[in-house]
């Protein structure tokens, strides 16, 4: 039976216009890194970042790597800040299917690699936060707990209190469904921007969703 949803948040239910990566690195995230003596290329942060490196990798270069992820949620606080005060972070306009979800009492939550400060700034300045019993974000004890790693999925379900075969994890990317998968939990692809290969169901936006988990609780 199914007790609960576990939300990806960037590129499922909110969207950046024009976001590219290196360009937000190289304007935003590198001067502030210079500015504290700490010396780090797009292809090396990149690298961390996806996990194709550990987090901690950077400690070889002299860089404590807390520190370093601190930083570099701190500008991007500042960067979605921004953004929302040019209007140029969006919801989805099928994000009102969450009060839907809730209605067939189901337990949610949302998980995002980015920090929980910078998860709720966006959840918040939608209000989406609303529909959510646990918002879970980057784990500073256990920087290499992002996904792919099922760690995050892991604490979502302790937090909703159900377990992995009573869930699904909805989100965008090939690295939600690896997470999922990982942790036990079927995974749900939602096309924003092109299919995630390995997921268990595709929907189309979570209006979609709404009817696939009608016929699961």
């Amino acid at each position: 039976m199914l007790r609960g949803l576990i939300f990806d948040v960037d590129e499922t239910l909110v969207y950046y216009e024009g976001y590219d990566h290196r360009g937000w690195f190289e304007k935003w995230v590198k001067p502030e890194l210079e500015r504290r003596g700490i010396e780090l290329d797009y292809d090396l942060y990149s690298k961390t970042a996806k996990l194709e490196l550990p987090r901690t990798y950077v400690k070889k270069l002299g860089i404590d790597p807390v520190e370093l992820w601190k930083v570099i949620d701190g500008v991007n606080n500042k960067y979605r800040k921004k953004m929302l005060a040019e209007g140029r972070i969006k919801a989805f306009p099928d994000v009102s299917a969450l009060a839907e979800l809730k209605k067939l009492g189901l337990k949610l939550a949302a998980v995002s690699n980015a920090s929980p400060e910078n998860t709720l700034l966006v959840l918040r300045a939608f209000d989406l936060a609303k529909y959510f019993e646990a918002i879970i974000g980057k784990d500073y004890s256990n920087l290499d707990g992002v996904k792919p790693s099922p760690y995050l999925i892991e604490k979502a379900l302790m937090k909703l209190g159900i377990s992995p075969g009573e869930s699904l994890v909805v989100g965008d990317s090939s690295s939600d469904v690896l997470a999922a998968h990982r942790a036990g939990v079927r995974a749900v692809n939602v096309l924003r921007f092109g299919k995630a290969d390995g997921a268990d169901y595709y929907v189309g936006d979570l209006w979609e969703l709404l009817d696939l988990v009608g016929g699961l609780v």
